[in-house]
């Protein structure tokens, strides 16, 4: 008989160093198994498992007990558990976990993976990946983008009016080129590099950060959002 997965937990690894007893990092995924492949599914899943046991920051895996839908199908829930966001990000992405993946799909029927983000995690992750990460709170990710965003939409264009690129084409096809290259922009050269210099302030959602923290480097950024206005008034002017 299979119960509810809120039934209980089958530990597989319930060591966890009193360092990180609160502060971890999660990904769930719900898989969709026909009841012929069961057996399978959870020898296909003791592997990747113990895959991930060999990854940097790993603490936990969890199975949930499978939930018996009475159509030919069962619903298996499992939970992993990393130190930090960025640990987590490099075993979501890594080749070993791709492959025990694609080896997967042929034993389940689909799987999902929930994540509540705002949409801007990627350009806060030092990993490269943003799979299943938590990024800043969100006022911290608004201020930094637009960090970002100002100098970059204000030099591409007194650039492009120097170089008098694009002068003459219609609206609608200048914005569609000038948006993918301050997107492309923003992705590869500056947030990166704004994330490094806000590296102290801009800590996931779940690490809290003291006020004096979120203070200062709220400060930093509106001094030099500050600071670029009056530069570009000042470069402005000049022109004139």
């Amino acid at each position: 008989m299979f119960r509810s997965p809120v039934a209980r937990f089958q530990r597989q690894d319930a060591h966890v160093s009193p360092h990180h007893k609160h502060f971890y990092t999660s990904s769930v995924m719900e898989y969709i198994v026909p009841e012929a492949n069961t057996a399978a599914f959870e020898d296909w899943y003791g592997r990747l498992r113990r895959e991930a046991q060999y990854h940097s920051g790993f603490l936990r895996a969890d199975l949930c007990t499978p939930l018996n839908c009475d159509d030919g199908v069962i619903k298996y829930y499992s939970i992993i558990h990393f130190a930090s966001p960025s640990q987590l990000d490099l075993w979501l992405t890594c080749d070993t976990r791709q492959q025990l993946f694609k080896e997967g799909k042929t034993l389940f029927l689909a799987y999902r993976f929930k994540s509540f983000t705002t949409g801007l995690e990627g350009w806060f992750s030092l990993s490269g990946g943003s799979s299943g990460s938590l990024g800043p709170p969100r006022w911290k990710q608004i201020l930094s983008v637009v960090l970002g965003l100002y100098p970059t939409v204000i030099l591409q264009g007194m650039a492009f009016s120097a170089l008098g690129m694009m002068q003459g084409w219609p609206l609608p096809t200048a914005m569609l080129v000038n948006n993918l290259i301050t997107s492309s922009l923003l992705t590869w050269v500056v947030m990166p590099r704004v994330s490094r210099l806000l590296k102290f302030w801009l800590k996931p959602a779940y690490q809290l950060t003291s006020r004096q923290v979120d203070l200062v480097g709220a400060a930093i950024v509106l001094s030099l959002l500050m600071l670029c206005v009056v530069l570009f008034n000042w470069l402005q002017n000049l022109n004139l």
